[in-house]
This record gives structure tokens, sequence and C-alpha cells, in this order.
């Protein structure tokens, strides 16, 4: 199709679906025919760089949540969580970063090897026994460790409940956004479970409901009992809803609870790789940001961190969380980079869907608005519409990601900084106005921060003069 200079030369749509239509069963008959995919976030829009991608803001969340509820004091405290998947198995690097012990519990043990070898996971452990022991010589000797234990996260979570030794927070990124593909029952290791699966999907689906409604039982019991409880982001609670846990929803959400003021302000995950496939590449792209944001000692923090312990899968690639009339600033300099010389190849440019203005998700990133909002979805159409006419590089739409289908809808976009007089134009705007919507969506829900920054950066939104 022809279109024009500044147009975007790829557009993407995956797994969306009309209303009535947009569940799990539809999706699978659909997806049997092979008329639709599973795009989840990143990885159906060209832009998931593989573990690195959350670690950030899992680190950012795990360290606000020790903040709120221990001053900010870590040393000698553990974590208690599932999952360690593409995103689930960011968590113990980034417990680790934030100063916490970490007991992940995993079913697949070669998720389990995989952290090792890439250095994300300090243990493993066989035995909930084993596992305690190392998380209680770690905590002794003042040392934040992490340790994998192969198991059912239900069972686990409902033995150290039973038990007297209660984690300081409590979590779970197991795959229980896809009940059928994600999940594993309890009874059941992993070749098992896929005999299950494709013998009995109804089946399969039932019991892995099941089993997340244990699990969520158990982070309810901590939760009642005083233990800082939190959704991360993977739906368990609305599963464990589906199989009758009715109070699935009494503890709350990360975002709701930890990461929303940080989206009034615009800041998300802004994140990047260097198509010449050379690390020196995205060293200099780091050591710019530092300069960019001399004032930004958790930036700098965490990019030294990331140099030192972040294994990079496929491209060369970095995250940080950066914000409204920040992010361009970055885009703007790696352009010149490229112009000068400074970098061996252009820069594409992204961010997780996972942002403040982009996505519509009830149970997640929209959960508990101010003004009621969560479900309205047009914020993150507008998002991919105003990219696309900003000079997006590509732009897409998707459906069901991080929370499954019917539960959110979301956009992304990429731009890629060449180096050319064109692509500095482009950046600037997109990179502007891509965390801008993030504000209006938020100063528009009645947000004051978001309010505030609106008016402190220069944005301007006729709707707050009403």
């Amino acid at each position: 199709f022809r279109t024009h200079e500044f147009a975007p030369r790829v557009l993407i749509a995956n797994s969306n679906l009309v209303g009535k239509w947009a569940d799990w069963d539809h999706f699978f008959e659909l997806d049997r025919k092979g008329l639709m995919m599973y795009g989840q976030m990143t990885a159906g829009s060209w832009i998931y760089i593989g573990s690195q991608g959350i670690v950030q803001g899992t680190y950012e969340t795990f360290a606000e949540a020790v903040r709120q509820h221990y001053d900010g004091e870590a040393a000698g405290k553990w974590l208690l969580t599932g999952g360690l998947g593409g995103m689930g198995g960011a968590q113990p690097l980034a417990a680790v970063f934030a100063g916490l012990c970490c007991l992940a519990v995993e079913v697949d043990p070669s998720r389990i090897e995989k952290r090792l070898e890439t250095g994300y996971l300090d243990h493993r452990a066989d035995t909930l026994e084993e596992a305690m022991s190392l998380i209680h010589a770690a905590r002794k000797a003042g040392r934040a460790e992490s340790v994998g234990l192969l198991g059912n996260a239900a069972e686990v979570f409902e033995a150290i409940r039973e038990g007297g030794d209660h984690p300081d927070l409590v979590t779970d990124q197991t795959s229980a956004h896809d009940p059928l593909n994600g999940y594993v029952p309890v009874g059941y290791d992993v070749e098992q479970a896929a005999v299950f699966r494709r013998q009995d999907p109804e089946g399969y689906v039932r019991e892995a409901k099941q089993s997340m409604a244990r699990q969520v039982r158990a982070m309810l019991g901590f939760h009642g009992s005083g233990v800082p409880t939190f959704d991360y982001g993977n739906n368990i609670r609305a599963m464990a809803q589906d199989a009758g846990v009715d109070n699935a929803f009494d503890f709350k959400g990360f975002v709701p609870l930890y990461i929303r003021p940080l989206f009034c302000e615009g800041v998300g995950p802004f994140r990047w790789a260097a198509l010449s496939g050379d690390p020196e590449d995205i060293y200099r792209t780091d050591d710019k940001a530092r300069e960019l944001f001399p004032d930004k000692p958790g930036l700098h923090r965490w990019l030294d961190a990331a140099r030192d312990r972040i294994k990079f899968q496929g491209l060369p690639s970095r995250i940080c969380w950066l914000g409204y009339k920040e992010r361009h600033l970055l885009g703007l300099a790696f352009n010149e980079m490229v112009r000068t010389g400074q970098l061996k190849a252009p820069i594409v440019i992204g961010r997780d869907h996972l942002d403040s203005g982009s996505v519509a998700s009830p149970n997640r990133e929209t959960e508990g608005m101010k003004d009621g909002s969560d479900a309205v979805a047009d914020w993150p159409v507008l998002n991919a519409l105003l990219n696309t006419a900003g000079g997006a590089s590509w732009v897409s739409f998707h459906h069901g990601g991080g929370v499954g289908m019917g539960y959110s809808l979301h956009a992304g976009v990429v731009i890629v900084a060449d180096g050319s007089p064109r692509a500095e134009k482009q950046l600037e705007r997109v990179l502007t106005n891509d965390p801008g919507t993030g504000v209006m969506r938020h100063a528009d829900a009645g947000y004051e921060r978001a309010i505030q920054v609106a008016g402190e950066r220069g944005l301007d939104l006729p709707m707050l003069n009403r």
C-alpha cells in the first residue's frame, strides 16, 4: 500500500477479537485453524528482548514494596514467588538487585537451569527443606541470594503458608494468564502435563484453574496475616475467581500499589536494540544515558548492574524506565551518535506495551483507576493512531497480552534511529507523543500528579479546563 515517507513501514495486529467472542475458547478454535496467533505484547511486536525487558521494572516494583512496607530496609527480608519463564525469570535477579532473598517456585526444571546458566538465579533446590535452608543461610549472613525450587507453586505456597516461616513479600509470575499452555496443574510434571493438554484440553484448563485457586487461597492467607501480597500481572486472581474463589481480588495488583505514580509522569519501560549486533554499541548508549540524566542515581545503578549481570538474548539491547520529555532526548542523542559514527549501525527504539498510555487492562495496568475507567480501551487505540501519525517505524495493536483473552487491549511502538535528518524529526515527535498519552490518560482520570506534570512540562490538555 502506498503511503508517504513519514508513514510506518509495518503495521501489526495480533489476537484482536470482537468483544462477544474475545475469550480463550474462540481464540483456540481460530488458532487450530491457523487463523490467529497469540501476540502477547513485545513478542508479536518484534521488540522482545528476553528477560531483561522486565528486570528493571521488577526491580522498581520490589524496591517500592520494600520502601512502603519496610521503610526501605531489605536486609534479611525474603520474597516468595512462582514462575521462572520468559518474564517470571527476571524476578530472582531483580529481587537480589533490591536487596532481597528470593524463593521462586518453578515446575519446569529446564527453566531453572536456564536461569542458573544466565546468572539470573543463584541456587537450585529440589525440596522445600533444602530451599529454606539456603534462604535461611543467606539471610543470616546478610546476603541477598535467590533460590529456584523445583515444584508446583500451588503446593509449595500452601506448605509455606501452613508452616511457621512466612515470607516478607508474596507475589506470583507463573503463566496463569494462559490456563491451557501456561500453568501446570498440581499432580503433573511438564511431560505429563503435555500429554494431558493434548488429550483433554478442557479438562486440563479446569484442573489448572483449580490449582490456581489453591495457590490464590494460600496468597489470601498470607495477605490476611499481614504479609504484603500482590498480583504481578498474570491474571491469576481472575482464574481463581473462575474456579470459585470469590474473594480472589482482596489483594491488589502491582500497578495500583507500586507503579501508578510513575505512570502519571509518563514513566515506563523504554528499550532499544543495537542493529550492529555489537555489545559495545549498547555500552556506548549506556554512557550516553548516564551523561544525559546525571541526576538519576537509580538509573545509574541500574545501568551498572545491567552491564555486570544481564546477558543479552538476541541482539544486544538495553531497557531503562524514562518518562515524558525524557525519552525523546535519548532518542535524539542516539540518532546523533549514529550520524557521527559513534555507533556502528542504527538503533531500534521501542517499549513494552505495559506502559502508561498504551494499554487497557482492568486486572493489571488500569486496575482501580480513580475515575472507574479501568476498561476504557479508547486510550490504547488513540496511542496507536497518534504514533502512526507521528511517524513511527512500526506500530502494533494487540489483545490479551499478559492477562489473557478478553482482559486487555494494548499498543506497541518502535522507531529506528538511523542518523538521518528525517529520523530526527520522527524521533522527536514519536518519543514525545507516546509517553505524553500516558500523562493525558492519567490526567483525564483525575490523578493530581499527572495534571501537575502536564502543566510543568507544557502538555496542553483542554479537557482539564472543563
